[in-house]
């Protein structure tokens, strides 16, 4: 081998060995997946697709955004929504979510279940996390996000017992379905556990975003002898906190403390923390943590339900101590509050 010939080959190895070296950080095995979480410290960029209440619907979906915009304040993470006017909205907001390649995508409520489950299928690289939505296999790239509704909703169920003049109080749900359950029955066993003899009326909107139906419904129940009415029904439970303000009768919120809507006339409201629950995932995306593949349920242990701060205005002083009583029983096991038929039909009171 003749010395320039040495030489040129020695050249050669070097320039190899430096592309090599420069090029080793930027790409991946093959037949290895590309990890896509955000590593420690880096920025986020997370979108949620609402469900057909939008942004502004005074309950869980703005919730959601106000957890959002919480995680772009504290933690620097990047937020946007998507809003669904009609179910047949959610795929193609879905996939606008995606192709904006967030690095986690928020589906807000049960009734994008089906649809986000198949997104997440679809799409593994992607990451996904549901409100309200529990899974038998959960895809590694989903979070189902749950709340014991059912204790926020026994401890107003329990206030509206206590505090009914007439001994008539009602009950609004939005669609039926599993997650209106816990609302239902958790607030028909408070109101048995505080006075066996309080008859609760209940009627369902089948809807969850028709604010003259809520109204409606409300102002029957106050013309038919009920002065405190619960709902669960997104916006459509505007329109019951429009009826009590009308009528001069107290509604209890939901979701989120609604006093704001109608401060003389929201009794209390039975919240479920969904901001919280998005913040903390943001947080944990954040901090290069995902809990894929998992159902995280937020109860009153978790700080993920109560009743709302603002109760102290309309409740009495002993009253509220009685609920933290209540509340401490929950959190120990002494109370079970049924969230179903079945379960509010084994439902004892002592």
């Amino acid at each position: 081998m003749t010395k320039k010939l040495l030489v040129l080959l020695l050249v050669l190895g070097l320039v190899m060995t430096a592309f090599v070296g420069c090029s080793s950080g930027d790409t991946t095995p093959e037949g290895e997946p590309e990890d896509q979480e955000p590593a420690a410290g880096e920025d986020a960029k997370i979108t949620m697709v609402t469900d057909v209440g939008g942004v502004n619907d005074n309950s869980f979906n703005q919730s959601a955004w106000e957890g959002l915009q919480k995680s772009e304040k504290d933690l620097g993470v990047e937020v946007a929504y998507i809003e669904s006017k009609d179910a047949s909205d959610y795929v193609a907001n879905l996939e606008s979510a995606l192709d904006a390649e967030n690095d986690l995508i928020w589906g807000i409520g049960f009734l994008m279940g089906d649809d986000i489950l198949k997104a997440a299928q679809d799409n593994t690289d992607q990451k996904y996390a549901i409100i309200d939505m529990a899974y038998d296999d959960t895809p590694e790239n989903l979070i189902g996000v749950v709340f014991q509704a059912e204790q926020p909703s026994f401890l107003v169920g329990y206030i509206a017992g206590k505090m009914t003049e007439t001994g008539k109080v009602g009950f609004v749900g939005g669609e039926k379905s599993a997650v209106i359950d816990g609302f239902d029955y958790g607030f028909h066993a408070g109101v048995k556990f505080a006075n066996p003899d309080v008859e609760v009326f209940r009627q369902y909107a089948d809807n969850f975003n028709d604010v003259a139906k809520g109204k409606a419904i409300a102002t029957k129940m106050f013309q038919d002898g009920a002065d405190i009415v619960f709902h669960a029904a997104g916006a459509t439970g505007d329109g019951v906190i429009e009826a009590a303000k009308e009528q001069d009768k107290w509604a209890i919120g939901v979701d989120r403390d609604q006093s704001d809507l109608a401060p003389e006339n929201v009794l209390t409201s039975a919240m479920k923390r969904v901001d919280n629950a998005v913040y903390n995932i943001a947080k944990d995306l954040k901090e290069g943590k995902f809990q894929g593949g998992e159902t995280v349920v937020y109860g009153l242990k978790e700080n993920g339900v109560d009743i709302a701060p603002t109760s102290d205005k309309h409740v009495p002083a002993d009253l509220l101590k009685e609920v933290e009583d209540l509340k401490q029983q929950m959190i120990d096991g002494k109370i079970v509050v049924p969230f179903d038929e079945k379960t509010f039909e084994d439902f004892k009171v002592e």
